[in-house]
């Protein structure tokens, strides 16, 4: 038999709602900036340079792979803390949430900041004359730092896969 104390404890999560609902918010907000990106690029789209259609597009792909983070963050946490979401009886439901387990979900989440970090570098190299040798550097280091974190969390899986 539950007592109080585990009762609170356990109603205590749906106060995670508010947080997940926030961001759902921002992902609409962000959805609206992209709009926005995606508006000036194609007005401006025969007026730029190869390169600066390239790098637009880039934008418009970290774009994409945050907002999918957010909501892959957003949806599986509610799923698995909060309430589980109800698969719709036409298969097009939410039955996939189901099973992103936290060590899938930390790696998915590392590999899509690294593909972030890689847009960003690339977008470095391709206006190495907007950053000083420093910048370059540091963002070398720290793509190389979320690098390796992607591997050890990739190892850690496995190892704890085969316990």
């Amino acid at each position: 038999m539950a007592t109080p104390l585990d009762k609170t404890m356990l109603a205590s999560r749906h106060v995670l709602t508010v947080f997940f609902l926030g961001l759902m918010v921002g992902l609409l907000l962000y959805a609206a900036r992209f709009i926005y990106k995606l508006f000036n690029f194609a007005t401006d789209l025969f007026t730029m340079s190869d390169d600066d259609v390239l790098l637009k597009l880039l934008y418009l792909l970290d774009s994409a792979l945050v907002a999918s983070l957010v909501a892959t963050v957003a949806i599986a946490s509610y799923h698995s803390l909060v309430s589980r979401l109800s698969a719709a009886s036409d298969g097009k439901g939410v039955s996939w949430v189901g099973e992103v387990d936290p060590g899938n979900m930390k790696i998915k989440l590392a590999t899509s900041i690294v593909a972030i970090s890689s847009i960003h570098l690339l977008t470095m190299f391709m206006k190495m004359g907007d950053y000083s040798d420093r910048d370059i550097y540091m963002g070398l280091l720290l793509h190389g730092s979320f690098l390796a974190g992607v591997v050890v969390l990739g190892v850690l899986d496995r190892l704890e896969a085969k316990r």
